[in-house]
């Protein structure tokens, strides 16, 4: 199939399509004329590598995740003990990620909070502190 039907069966911009192959996620062979030919199994690997984007890794882990990941039914399951160990660490990034971002919308609901309710002798106008 070309990338125009890819497109359209994945919801993927061809544009996107294209990038993904320079990253090497994506390998299809190329027709006498040089368009890219994609396999069914390609539809398939564009959906894992939106899973796998949507789950927080880059294209780069991607790459090597992939050989590693087979369908059962709908998931994937790592095949390589190796990439288990990878996908650990991923998480583990992701974790530290979201435990720094909960902090700092802690830190920024204790301004929200603060600009809510002022204290004694303090008003807010247009963000401006005035004596009340």
């Amino acid at each position: 199939m070309l990338i125009g039907e890819l497109s359209r069966r994945t919801g993927v911009h061809e544009r996107l399509l294209r990038y993904y192959e320079q990253q090497g996620l994506l390998h299809p062979r190329r027709t006498p004329s040089g368009y890219r030919d994609y396999r069914e199994s390609d539809v398939r690997a564009v959906r894992r590598i939106r899973e796998l984007l949507a789950a927080g890794l880059n294209t780069a882990t991607i790459a090597t995740a992939l050989p590693c990941l087979h369908d059962e039914g709908e998931r994937m399951v790592p095949v390589c003990p190796e990439m288990v160990k990878r996908l650990r660490h991923e998480r583990e990034r992701i974790s530290r990620a979201i435990a720094e971002l909960d902090a700092s919308r802690s830190a920024l609901d204790g301004v929200i909070s603060a600009a809510s309710d002022p204290g004694p002798g303090l008003a807010w106008d247009i963000g401006e502190p005035r004596l009340g």
